[in-house]
């Protein structure tokens, strides 16, 4: 019995796929919050950029 359990132990210490999930994982995140820095960071500039076109667009179609 005990050696049994050693040796899953052992085949579980040694299995190395979970650790490629995890890092895969870690990596997703990452991605994720660089991406909604990024956003957060220029959102007040991508608004004022509509805001600009939208206005132009306005001014145009009134006059």
């Amino acid at each position: 019995m005990l050696t049994t359990l050693s040796r899953s132990f052992l085949e579980l210490r040694n299995d190395r796929r979970g650790v490629t999930a995890l890092e895969y994982g870690l990596l997703a995140a990452l991605i994720a919050i660089a991406l909604i820095s990024a956003l957060t960071a220029f959102s007040g500039k991508v608004q004022n950029l509509f805001n600009g076109v939208g206005n132009t667009v306005n001014n145009v179609v009134t006059s």
